[in-house]
């Protein structure tokens, strides 16, 4: 195999003065490339394309996918295989068994990790995946509110969701406004804030958000049609179920019993487990997990449009002119 270029390959006539302006930087300091979008967006083709556009030399791909780095979730998290992985260096996949909890905070350790080595090592590198929390700790800096307290988050656990959604909308109209009735989880954490601090949560998060950032980088994503986004998300949970989803979740549960409470947020796994164990049917269960990623979609939309850093491109147009867009835009410093 001969050795990769150290600069972007050549895209043909449709080519930008830009391509050549990065060429020329080789060897400089190496920034990071953000490439975002939904669920079934294409952003991990993207990436890679990205990568092997640079060089597979001198670019490498950081994972920032909550689900990726459980070993085993392969085909229901669209992990990329092991052939692209040989291509391409990848990190923080494969990092954590289903059975342990990851929380932000490790990824956050480990991503900066990542990038002062790639930094070191004059490699640049393009983050890429759909977990918009762990983006804004990584760039923004991780809120660190209270600890948990055990007694409050119990007692509070207990209550119905819809007592738990108003009284967090008097106490705190602004996270209330956010966050779903439905959501246990962040209703708990927002109301378990402001009873420890007396202070609500979203007032924490407005300081954690001071428009510095972390790491300098610049960002990319891609942007669908709702009704496209949903075809193609509905076409691809088809094809992990042809490729095996529902036996990878039987040897899961073979192996680890049951998944931490972290990876059992990964969608689709919880609803291939209740067909598993009896309570839906595959067909029932297929349809509610094309329900949940769609729903997912939108939310990582809603979170995604709160980067401003972010350039968004149509996701529904050919990779080399994909490419070309990005190498438009990137301004002289961004690759090495």
């Amino acid at each position: 195999m001969p050795a990769p270029d150290r600069v972007f390959r050549t895209a043909g006539q449709g080519e930008t003065a830009s391509l050549t302006v990065v060429a020329e930087m080789a060897g400089t300091t190496p920034n990071i490339l953000v490439v975002l979008g939904p669920t079934a967006s294409g952003k991990s083709a993207l990436a890679m394309s990205l990568a092997q556009r640079i060089g597979v030399d001198h670019a490498e791909i950081l994972s920032v996918d909550s689900m990726q780095v459980y070993r085993g979730m392969d085909i229901g998290t669209a992990k990329p295989t092991a052939q692209e992985q040989s291509r391409v260096r990848h990190h923080l996949i494969d990092v954590a068994e289903p059975s342990q909890t990851f929380a932000v905070a490790k990824f956050v350790e480990l991503a900066d990790a990542v990038i002062a080595d790639a930094a070191q090592r004059g490699v640049t590198l393009i983050a890429t995946g759909g977990t918009p929390l762990y983006y804004k700790a990584l760039f923004e800096g991780l809120f660190e509110g209270p600890g948990a307290d055990e007694q409050v988050r119990s007692r509070l656990t207990n209550r119905p969701l819809e007592s738990l959604h108003e009284e967090l909308t008097r106490v705190d109209p602004t996270a209330a406004a956010r966050i779903h009735v439905n959501d246990r989880k962040r209703l708990v954490r927002a109301l378990e804030v402001y009873e420890l601090t007396g202070q609500p949560i979203s007032s924490f998060q407005t300081a954690w958000t001071n428009g510095s950032s972390r790491h300098s980088a610049q960002w990319f994503g891609l942007d669908w049609e709702r009704e496209a986004l949903n075809r193609r998300i509905n076409a691809r949970v088809k094809q992990m179920i042809q490729q095996g989803w529902l036996e990878e979740t039987r040897q899961l549960l073979a192996r680890h019993s049951s998944l931490s409470k972290t990876a059992a947020e990964a969608t689709g796994y919880r609803e291939l487990i209740d067909h598993l164990e009896g309570r839906v049917s595959l067909d029932d269960a297929i349809e509610q997990i094309k329900i949940a990623t769609r729903q997912l979609a939108r939310r990582q939309m809603k979170w995604f449009r709160r980067f401003k850093e972010v350039r968004w491109l149509s996701g529904d147009q050919p990779i080399e002119q994909l490419l070309n867009d990005v190498a438009a835009s990137l301004s002289p410093r961004a690759l090495p």
